[in-house]
């Protein structure tokens, strides 16, 4: 199990096929993915961990899996994922956890971890969330760990907030 970093609960490690099954307990449930332009079958979840394992490839980073430290539970995905704004490649910051895990600081927990290994590992200069603006737990996930709202733009054939945090 190739470990990207730890935090006080949580496991980020690389995803692997093996993850499918995981996967699909986000992608098949339509409250989770809500703010997402559909859910996901599992020929979309097998596109999803290919994109996300060519992330790997070509940029060192992407969507991690999210475990329980103590039990190894899958709990959901949090990373870092180059996406394109305005012309230009910025480092996001993506998280999709699992409903029954909501709630429980998870998503702030690993969001932090990222923000701090995009800072700490890559040198970042600014990091980015790209959020839908009526997805207001992800919004709140992105203000804990000291992003702020910049704009809206249109990607993925719909209106997306961005948030950004730079590295002071």
């Amino acid at each position: 199990m190739a470990v990207v970093t730890e935090t006080k609960r949580l496991r980020l490690r690389l995803m692997k096929w093996d993850d499918h099954a995981d996967i699909m307990k986000i992608f098949s449930d339509p409250v989770a993915m809500r703010y997402y332009p559909s859910m996901k079958n599992d020929e979309e979840g097998n596109f999803w961990i290919n994109w996300t394992l060519d992330n790997y490839r070509k940029f060192g980073v992407g969507l991690w899996v999210v475990e329980d430290l103590a039990t190894g539970e899958f709990l959901g995905m949090c990373g870092l994922v180059p996406q394109k704004v305005d012309g230009n490649v910025q480092m996001e910051i993506g998280y999709l956890f699992v409903r029954k895990h909501w709630g429980k600081g998870y998503a702030t927990e690993a969001a932090l971890a990222c923000k701090e290994y995009g800072f700490n590992h890559l040198k970042c200069d600014k990091l980015i969330s790209l959020i839908d603006p009526d997805n207001q737990p992800s919004i709140k996930v992105a203000r804990r760990i000291g992003m702020e709202y910049i704009k809206n733009i249109t990607k993925w054939n719909k209106t997306i907030a961005i948030y950004h945090v730079e590295n002071r």
